[in-house]
């Protein structure tokens, strides 16, 4: 007598719902996941009313710290490096935008030298970077000397 085999079917993984369970938590940490690009000198930016954002692929960031340090494009410089990368910048090309990033607290007299160095090696496209916020230029209380 002949017994018919019985024929299991080949198994099949259903790999659909973890490629959505992934997915998720894909989508998930990229939602939540904060992206901040802190420069290497912490800096307190003045409040402006304004918030119009002026930025450039070849543009050169200066940061002036509380101290007085300067960083270009993050890296910590002194003045004579300082005078070497915006020269390089101004042989590049004189329209590159030269952005202060200038710690509130920073002497007035800081960022006017910075600004003359620039000046002076061809570059005179500068602005001064402000965070947006409510503007202290007039009617705020007086700091005083």
């Amino acid at each position: 007598m002949r017994f018919a085999r019985l024929r299991r079917p080949d198994p099949i993984i259903d790999v659909s719902p973890m490629i959505d369970i992934v997915f998720q938590l894909v989508l998930f940490f990229m939602v939540s996941t904060t992206f901040v690009s802190a420069p290497g000198l912490e800096v307190e930016l003045p409040r402006a009313s304004t918030d119009e954002v002026l930025a450039e692929r070849d543009d050169v960031s200066v940061w002036i710290g509380a101290d007085g340090s300067v960083a270009v494009d993050e890296e910590p410089v002194d003045l004579a490096e300082l005078r070497l990368r915006l020269r390089r910048a101004a042989e590049r090309d004189r329209g590159t935008l030269v952005i202060l990033k200038a710690d509130q607290g920073v002497p007035h007299g800081r960022v006017v030298t910075v600004m003359d160095l620039a000046r002076t090696l061809g570059l005179e496209r500068i602005a001064i970077a402000t965070e947006a916020g409510a503007g202290e230029a007039g009617g705020g209380e007086d700091e005083g000397p």
